[in-house]
């Protein structure tokens, strides 16, 4: 496996080099799709890219968890939690290319 992250700059440089747009004007694209993905997100709204996969927000219950180390019983209070489900087109992708090495 690789030990390498994609970044910001990494898709904006990779969105300058693709369309040949200014670095500039591919860093505003890129920002206003992170901004919308983000505010669909926080509205509870599901995020769906077809080809890549689904982004939704799940509601999760307070309940009684347990402190591993020390055995005691820890109230867990309700959060939302960020989930995401590859489409079958990416699984694909991702699976072919472990075949190629």
């Amino acid at each position: 496996m690789s030990e390498y992250t994609v970044t910001r700059a990494d898709l904006i440089d990779a969105v300058y080099k693709e369309i040949g747009l200014s670095r500039t004007e591919s860093a505003v694209i890129i920002e206003s799709i992170l901004s919308h993905i983000t505010g669909a997100l926080i509205k509870g709204e599901t995020v769906k890219l077809s080809g890549f996969g689904t982004f939704d927000v799940r509601h999760k219950k307070s309940r009684m968890g347990r402190n591993p180390k020390t055995g005691r019983e820890v109230p867990i209070t309700s959060r939302r939690v960020l989930g995401f489900r590859p489409s079958s087109i990416l699984k694909r992708r991702v699976n072919a290319s472990l075949t190629k090495n």
